[in-house]
């Protein structure tokens, strides 16, 4: 008892810790995945209030590998049962991030800050933030499922499908959170750790979805993030299905403990890679800018590109779709604005490139908390004691960041467009009005990036809450999230909303993008003349 007890040695102590710098992150986490659940009902009701509807949908879903691999196996047409069945994916999918991110925050980024060292110095025990990190983050993901279940038994869900969809959300969680206990003893930083469980991640997701839209059902069940799915709640209610991910949670809880303990403080398995012994190519704030992002750039590059095309290749499937007159189709060509079947194919897949341009507008969401991530870590600081000043270091960041965000949406824009000309369309007609469309979009995630750098100029200690808030605001009340959406006829301070849709056949109105540039252009002059003000570091 004696020697447990010196073991987790301060872990009391940490998990307060950590819980007080957890309280601007895991509570927006948690609401995102509460709101997202919500959103899904209140959609389901709104567009398939009869049961006709419903068996409509379900019949659709059935016929259609796009939606039974986006959704996950098979549906009943009852309310409970379609609206988890689509938001379900995505919640689980969140749950694990929020987890994963949590584990290593506190663990292998500590040490990467020096923070572990010094924590370590006094009465804690070397398996104390390992165990702390676990803890704090096993409680988000199960807060995540109690809060949603209980929000849907007071909706008149009935508890025992309910119970079972909580739980689904929740050990989503832990295991991906047992997931990045373990990369972080491998990697020797919070980058190469996260990078490594968010690959795990993604691969999950990849066998899940290949597997539904196959019907390989074995790639399903492999997948952690497919155990989840394999519950079926307010179905059959696998119980002992539980036990798997609980199971795997537990070995890689062991796993990282022994790892930790077979590893000196801020190393890792992982070897180090060895650098060059010059720079050359360092000349400036831009280049210096260029070689910390490019490596970022090429990955998000790959992923928008792998998306682009899953999204092109069904496009042959959704011509199908909309070839066969229904309600379900009316309502589709209701909610793109259309009234012919010919204009529906291209509106409805100009809707997939919108739904990328949501997601790369994270990305200069995430080179803006880098600005901040280098004040604070000093090597910006560093960096400015040479001739290059403070104002040339944030631009030559934010010159990369805009041109990156424009190369990702023109990956899309080329990927896409040149798949689905070849599968249903022309190449010399389309290719242009989807890359054309694609860059359309540019502006407003511009617009998104120079708010967060505002609140990095003004508002520094918040800009990380601050930037996390906004990005979520823009994809939850934007045109993809059509429950709100559709509510509101629109949200005027979200920037996609005056994104047109090129694919309507209307002449292309370039007002838009050049205010949303011009706002982007003064916020980012705003957000500099405060960093110049403002103390550093």
């Amino acid at each position: 008892m004696a020697d447990v007890q010196n073991a987790l040695a301060g872990t009391g102590h940490l998990v307060r810790l950590a819980l007080r710098r957890e309280r601007g992150i895991a509570p927006w986490w948690i609401l995102l995945i509460v709101t997202l659940a919500l959103a899904l009902v209140s959609y389901v009701n709104r567009a398939m209030g009869t049961y006709e509807l419903k068996l409509t949908y379900v019949e659709l879903a059935a016929r259609n590998v796009f939606l039974r691999a986006l959704g996950g196996g098979l549906i009943e047409p009852r309310l409970e049962v379609i609206a988890t069945w689509r938001s379900g994916g995505f919640l689980y999918v969140a749950s694990a991030f929020a987890a994963l991110m949590s584990i290593v925050r506190h663990t292998r980024r500590e040490e990467d800050e020096g923070r572990a060292e010094l924590v370590r110095s006094g009465m804690v025990s070397r398996y104390a933030p390992l165990t702390a990190a676990l803890l704090v983050a096993g409680g988000i993901s199960l807060a995540g499922g109690v809060l949603t279940g209980a929000v849907l038994v007071g909706m008149g869900f009935e508890p025992v499908g309910t119970v079972a969809y909580g739980a689904a959300i929740t050990v989503a969680g832990w295991v991906f959170g047992a997931v990045a206990a373990v990369a972080a003893q491998i990697a020797r930083s919070a980058r190469t750790a996260t990078a490594l469980s968010l690959a795990a991640l993604g691969a999950a997701y990849v066998m899940r979805y290949a597997g539904d839209a196959t019907g390989q059902y074995w790639l399903k069940a492999l997948s952690p993030i497919g155990w989840s799915h394999l519950v079926r709640a307010y179905q059959d209610e696998r119980w002992w299905l539980f036990g798997v991910p609980v199971l795997v949670s537990v070995v890689l809880y062991a796993v990282a403990y022994r790892l930790l303990g077979r590893r000196d403080l801020g190393e890792g398995l992982l070897p180090e890679r060895l650098g060059r012994r010059s720079a050359p190519e360092l000349r400036g704030p831009i280049s210096l800018a260029w070689r910390l992002h490019r490596a970022l750039l090429a990955k998000w590059a790959a992923g928008v590109a792998c998306f682009a095309a899953a999204g092109a290749g069904l496009s042959p499937l959704a011509q199908d779709l909309i070839s066969r007159p229904s309600i379900v189709v009316q309502n589709i060509m209701s909610v793109l604005g259309v009234s012919d079947m010919a204009t529906t194919l291209g509106a409805y897949s100009w809707y997939l490139i919108l739904i990328i341009a949501y997601v790369v507008a994270l990305y200069p969401v995430l080179m803006t908390l880098r600005l901040r991530s280098e004040e604070t870590s000093g090597r910006a600081e560093t960096v400015q004691s040479t001739p290059m000043t403070r104002l040339r270091w944030a631009a030559g960041h934010l010159v990369v960041t805009g041109l990156g965000t424009a190369a990702l949406m023109a990956v899309a824009g080329l990927v896409f467009g040149t798949l689905y000309s070849l599968l249903v369309g022309d190449l010399a007609r389309d290719l242009p009005r989807f890359l054309a469309g694609a860059l359309s979009t540019v502006p407003a995630a511009w617009c998104v990036g120079a708010v967060c750098v505002l609140a990095y100029g003004l508002l520094p200690r918040a800009s990380v809450a601050i930037s996390w808030i906004v990005w979520l605001l823009t994809a939850g009340l934007g045109k993809i999230v059509s429950p709100l959406y559709g509510l509101w006829h629109g949200t005027p301070l979200e920037p996609f909303h005056y994104v047109p849709n090129p694919m309507l056949g209307t002449p292309f109105d370039v007002r838009p993008a050049l205010a949303l540039t011009a706002l982007t252009a003064l916020l980012v002059g705003g957000a500099l003349a405060a960093l110049r003000r403002r103390d550093f570091g």
